[in-house]
């Protein structure tokens, strides 16, 4: 069944645009949106399967340069 997550994101000073920009060129990011104020980006994914969240999650997202912190909220019902 497909997992759903909000992932509101913390980034260093100066890098959203950038961390903006391979977020929505990833496969399985639905929405991505610089907010102001904390977080600064919030993000919409969608994966296959909860296992597929968690390896986007911790082998893609936490790798791209000026994310600091994640917080993910699974969504339970559409």
């Amino acid at each position: 069944m497909a997992t759903k997550a909000y992932i509101l994101m913390k980034v260093k000073t100066g890098r959203a645009q950038d961390v903006l920009n391979t977020l929505k060129a990833m496969p399985g990011v639905e929405q991505a949106h610089a907010c102001f104020g904390q977080p600064d980006i919030f993000g919409l994914i969608n994966a296959p399967d909860d296992r597929a969240l968690s390896d986007l999650i911790m082998t893609k997202i936490h790798t791209i340069p000026g994310v600091e912190e994640t917080d993910t909220h699974i969504v339970v019902q559409d």
